[in-house]
């Protein structure tokens, strides 16, 4: 299959014009000028032409939770599903995320390990949707944020047990709760930490020697300072919360650059919002503290906690828009939901970027996204593993 654009995105804030992308199979085979292509539409005969498009990577979304709805209470509805139930409803928020635009996601905690499986049918090709890098079961003290997933651990060897079992599954990420969270209404508050320094580095250290990454929730400042000495690979929501306010701490906030941990905000589609639920100054000092980390040198991804409370599966693109208020490039922005995030997942050697031997996962949008985020809404064809994935709105000329 060859596909031509007026511009490809091959590098960071820079494109190739009228260019061409050869794919055979899932991967990425040759990248350059159209003319040198001519003639050439690969083994099965298909040039897919875009002429006044933008062929950039597929976007990646490095914090989902397929089996939760985005409703208005996703935990309700994950107690009254079965888990066939579940992975129905997992099946077409899967495809939501594909018709977004997303090829690749992480998934950082489902029940009995239903994104694994998930995973395994869009592999087969027997259900449309993008890669899922799943945590499975996320590890979190009785009664902890989240225990309802089914990963409650007390002490080294019960947390040593869970990873070993998420890892036999098949997991590409270990997800812990180091701190609490909204979602779990009855349990620790989010600024308080919930596991020992003990607990932690042999999690990670499980993880670590099975060639895995580990997730950290932690909104308090404690939690991500704890998850920072233990070695973990990114930091999710990163707020820096106390239990009567925010505390950046700079000597934490160096290490996290220093050890290259990625971190996550997992900022919500509907961030425009949250003055309303946590007033003007409150949340103006929540978004001070993202862009205080990266103006430091954070290494920031995009992920939009996909599932929890009202936050849909074709959301990726708006959560960006939450950088670019913040006064970020757009050239860095694109690289935190392709390259970089990519790399924080392990995935740098084979999707984020478009150059040979990568996975062909690819997005045609109108428009120019550097100079416009919202061209990345214009979808024109999505094309993940190499099987394209038609939008609503028409495709480029097949000749």
């Amino acid at each position: 299959m060859l596909i031509t654009a007026g511009r490809v995105l091959t590098d960071s804030g820079t494109y190739l014009e009228d260019g061409a992308v050869l794919v055979e199979g899932d991967s990425i085979t040759e990248v350059g000028p159209r003319t040198q292509f001519a003639d050439r539409a690969g083994a099965d005969g298909t040039h897919l032409a875009f002429p006044a498009a933008t062929l950039v990577p597929g976007l990646i979304d490095a914090h989902v939770h397929l089996v939760f709805d985005g409703g208005g209470d996703p935990v309700a509805a994950l107690h009254e599903s079965s888990d066939e139930k579940l992975l129905q409803g997992m099946r077409q928020r899967a495809e939501q995320l594909l018709s977004s635009g997303v090829t690749t996601v992480r998934d950082l905690g489902d029940r009995n390990g239903l994104a694994l499986r998930l995973d395994g049918e869009i592999s087969r090709g027997s259900a449309p949707g993008p890669r899922i890098v799943s945590a499975g079961t996320p590890a979190t003290p009785p009664g902890g944020h989240c225990h309802f997933l089914g990963g409650e651990v007390s002490g080294v060897a019960e947390v040593r047990e869970l990873v070993r079992r998420n890892l036999a599954g098949g997991a590409g990420v270990i997800k812990a709760m180091v701190t609490g969270g909204g979602l779990t209404k009855e349990g620790p508050k989010s600024w308080q930490s919930q596991f020992s320094a003990e607990e932690l580095q042999a999690l990670v250290d499980e993880a670590h020697q099975a060639g895995v990454p580990v997730a950290a929730h932690a909104h308090g400042a404690d939690g991500i300072a704890a998850a920072v000495d233990a070695g973990v690979d990114t930091i999710e929501h990163c707020t820096w919360m106390t239990a009567d306010g925010f505390d950046l701490r700079q000597d934490v906030l160096k290490k996290i650059i220093d050890q290259g941990i990625a971190i996550c905000p997992a900022v919500s589609p509907h961030w425009q919002m949250l003055p309303r639920f946590f007033g003007e100054e409150r949340a103006a000092e929540m978004f001070g503290l993202v862009r205080e980390m990266a103006e430091a040198g954070a290494k920031l991804i995009a992920g939009t906690d996909a599932g929890v409370q009202r936050a849909g599966f074709d959301g990726l693109v708006p959560a960006l828009a939450f950088y670019e208020h913040l006064g970020l490039p757009n050239s860095k922005i694109l690289d935190m939901a392709t390259t970089d995030a990519a790399g924080a997942l392990g995935l740098g050697a084979k999707t984020g970027r478009i150059a040979p031997g990568l996975r062909a996962d690819l997005l045609v949008v109108d428009g120019d996204p550097l100079a416009d985020l919202g061209a990345l809404r214009q979808i024109r064809t999505v094309i993940a593993a190499g099987r394209v994935h038609e939008a609503d709105s028409p495709a480029g000329k097949k000749e």
